[in-house]
């Protein structure tokens, strides 16, 4: 893996911002509603990366992937954001862009953390000294993690999360475990709400390392505090199956399901999955018959032994 390297502020960066931004404007027309500099290059004074990272607020985000390429900027995927749409360009000015459709809670997550950057100078420079130090332990920046991120991304996740806080963001956020935290607390709710009741240890632990075009878990997040976990498989014939879904005890009967529900629905259709199945328990079959679920047979590819008394659903989406 490259090495990281942080570089002193640079007034061009803004500058190189508003070159970039026209061109894309320009490249989607009316599909762009708004066009943001972030990360730490949008901060005056603040060591970075040199890399200008933009996000790019659209009506239709997958519609934007063969205009942006026809201008050089490529296509890398969502990485661990759900319909997120990744770009990147290297070149004499290098970006990275993050598309978003309008109205998605990443959009409000990163201008909070660069405003309250923007204003707060003794933030920004512990910040600054929080990259300095990871770049000097043990050479982490050309670490890999188990996860898709370098150990230089993750050792800075306790510091984001500690100005979101109190920066006050509390929107509700769909993310892929990636973090250390993630999988604690993917592990903890599988266990402490499914497991625990049998007794058994987690069997399908396994399925944390798996590739992930065959299993994906996901976590809810509000704010900073994780309050949902699913886990999600994959089958042929674009068909899908939830697994597991859960929200901690304490944030339920407040909507937080339903909207993780659908959350996972949308994320999926955009994949290209037309159908979604789970064995619901009878406690649970009113909830997902009001989500438009109905008796569907399961299908599992993989045999699974299931609870006798489950209902097998599934919706088309």
């Amino acid at each position: 893996m490259k090495a990281i390297e942080i570089v002193p502020y640079n007034p061009d960066w803004p500058k190189q911002f508003e070159i970039e931004a026209a061109k894309i404007k320009e490249s989607l027309g009316d599909n762009c509603i708004a066009i943001y500099h972030i990360g730490s290059t949008s901060v005056p004074g603040l060591a970075a990366k040199p890399k200008i990272d933009i996000i790019v607020v659209v009506k239709d985000p997958a519609s934007t992937i063969t205009s942006l390429e026809a201008i050089g900027i490529q296509y890398k995927g969502e990485y661990n954001i759900p319909l997120h749409y990744g770009f990147s360009r290297r070149g004499d000015v290098d970006l990275n862009l993050h598309v978003y459709e309008d109205g998605n809670p990443e959009i409000e997550l990163n201008l909070c953390f660069r405003d309250y950057l923007r204003k707060n100078a003794v933030a920004r420079d512990e910040y600054m000294a929080l990259k300095q130090n990871l770049l000097q332990e043990e050479d982490v920046s050309c670490k890999k993690s188990s996860s898709m991120f370098s150990e230089y991304t993750l050792g800075k996740d306790v510091f984001i999360r500690t100005i979101l806080r109190q920066a006050g963001f509390n929107r509700l956020r769909f993310l892929k475990c990636t973090h250390y935290g993630e999988w604690n607390v993917a592990r903890q709710f599988r266990q402490t709400y499914f497991f625990d009741k049998v007794p058994v240890s987690d069997p399908y632990e396994w399925t944390f390392k798996h590739p992930e075009h065959e299993h994906e878990h996901v976590v809810l997040y509000q704010g900073t505090e994780i309050i949902g976990y699913a886990h999600i498989q994959f089958w042929k014939e674009y068909r899908s199956a939830i697994r597991i879904i859960v929200i901690d005890e304490t944030k339920r009967n407040q909507g937080f399901g339903r909207y993780f529900v659908a959350l996972i629905e949308k994320w999926l259709k955009a994949q290209g999955y037309k159908s979604i199945h789970i064995e619901s328990s009878p406690e649970s079959l009113q909830f997902y018959k009001c989500q438009g679920y109905s008796e569907m047979p399961f299908n599992d590819p993989d045999g699974y032994k299931n609870d006798s008394r489950d209902i097998s659903l599934g919706k088309y989406l």
